[in-house]
């Protein structure tokens, strides 16, 4: 799946500093990565609203810099997450860690 990355509004959000996006895009990778971790540990442990929790920093910090198939995948885990519904949120943690991957082709 591509990110769909709209590096226009991103780069917007920098201020049209490329230099600050390439720092947020940075933190970007490393939040996601450890919100990825505390899905997958809330996913061992049973506790969906965690997983929803997680998913919703990863949410957001995706939508700030434009990148919508991250928001979106993070959104679903979110969403069946808060709603208890452990099993359907489990189900797109490989699309997520596929998506999170995939922000090192971001520049």
């Amino acid at each position: 799946m591509s990110l769909q990355w709209d590096r226009n509004f991103a780069l917007e959000q920098a201020g049209d500093d490329d230099e600050l996006l390439v720092e947020l895009l940075d933190l970007l990778r490393m939040s996601s990565a450890g919100d990825l971790e505390k899905i997958k540990a809330a996913a061992l442990a049973g506790d969906a609203g965690a997983m929803g929790d997680a998913a919703h920093s990863i949410k957001g910090a995706a939508a700030s810099m434009g990148v919508v198939a991250l928001r979106d995948v993070a959104y679903e885990i979110e969403k069946k997450g808060r709603a208890g519904d452990l099993e359907a949120a489990k189900i797109h943690i490989d699309e997520l860690q596929g998506l999170i991957a995939e922000l090192d082709s971001l520049e």
